[in-house]
């Protein structure tokens, strides 16, 4: 089958950081999907990987972290699917990723994709689709329909997991959502996904928010550069309030937290699946109730960008993007 894969931790324009690659069909595990696959996004993570996580010597290593595709065949233990079916997940950061014709994912981290978009539209979604819910409703405790005079500041609305998160807290709850954006695209685009208001975070984001009528929130999703902002997040948030972040960061001097009793929560989509919960199948759930909330018009899809056919040169060019810090919502490849 075709694949994209890398041998070596390269930079993005060295034509080997990833190639196109023939490898044999995968084996399935008891519990496995194997998905033929009909379109990918790209998001930080895989760029991450390739940088960090250089093959063994003489070995490669498959990217890819979101995926949409038809179902050709069920592992022995499989309950939920059948062959032909159309599903979307983000799959297994301690498996092989999706970046090939054929994947094998376990069932329990999948769902059935969302009827009223394309593959292209539906791939998108996946992975920051797991990571905003978890982050919103499991990591900061929100309650369904909750939330009611509270505020989240999103810091970082307009990337992947903004773009979804802005539209869950604005469908699943009561928050009034400010999100961060620093150019009049993005700012535009928060607003379109359903933020209440947008505010610039190449300011200071307590002055910010006071210029908006806002002297403190009650929690924060930090999504992106949270080390560099931390300071005013500690300075925006209310005694007691919640801080949730995903972004790799060095260190955070977590004194800095005490003396407003401020909780922090770490957000990590694969953790379910590498250490195989005892609620691994929740992210197959959350993913079919977003494709419901899809379906029902009342989620969209936040791709941005389609690269065009799956293969190294474009992938290479989605990698480039992501790497920029500048991509909006999602960008997504289609078909080999």
């Amino acid at each position: 089958m075709k694949a994209i894969a890398y041998r070596h931790s390269l930079p993005i324009d060295n034509t080997a950081s990833l190639e196109d690659v023939e490898l044999p069909k995968p084996a399935l595990e008891a519990r496995d999907l194997l998905v033929r696959v009909n379109a990918i996004s790209v998001n930080p993570v895989d760029t991450k990987v390739r940088l960090g996580r250089a093959p063994a010597e003489g070995q490669l290593n498959v990217l890819g972290w979101d995926a949409v595709g038809i179902v050709e065949e069920v592992g022995a233990a499989v309950s939920n699917f059948k062959a032909g079916d159309r599903v979307y997940y983000a799959g297994a950061i301690d498996r092989p990723g999706a970046n090939s014709e054929l994947h094998a994912v376990d069932e329990r981290i999948v769902a059935k994709a969302p009827t009223t978009l394309d593959d292209a539209q539906a791939a998108a979604l996946p992975l920051t689709t797991i990571t905003a819910y978890e982050l919103l409703f499991e990591r900061l405790g929100v309650a369904k329909n909750g939330g009611a005079g509270q505020t989240l500041l999103v810091i970082g609305g307009a990337g992947g997991v903004g773009s979804i998160l802005i539209q869950l807290a604005r469908q699943l709850t009561q928050l009034r959502v400010i999100a961060t954006a620093s150019r009049a695209e993005t700012r535009q685009w928060c607003l379109d996904l359903g933020a209440h208001a947008v505010i610039d975070h190449s300011k200071p984001l307590s002055v910010e928010l006071k210029a908006i009528g806002i002297n403190e929130v009650d929690i924060v999703a930090g999504l992106t550069q949270t080390a560099q902002h931390y300071a005013e997040i500690i300075a925006s948030l209310k005694p007691q309030g919640k801080l949730a972040v995903i972004d790799d960061m060095v260190a955070l001097d977590l004194m800095q937290l005490k003396g407003k009793s401020i909780s922090l929560h770490w957000e990590m989509m694969f953790t379910r699946s590498m250490f195989k919960t005892v609620d691994m199948d929740e992210q197959g759930k959350l993913l079919a109730e977003v494709a419901a909330l899809v379906d029902a018009g009342k989620v969209r899809t936040t791709v941005n960008a389609n690269f065009g056919k799956i293969n190294a040169a474009n992938l290479r060019k989605a990698h480039a993007l992501i790497e920029s810090g500048k991509a909006q919502g999602k960008v997504v490849l289609q078909g080999f």
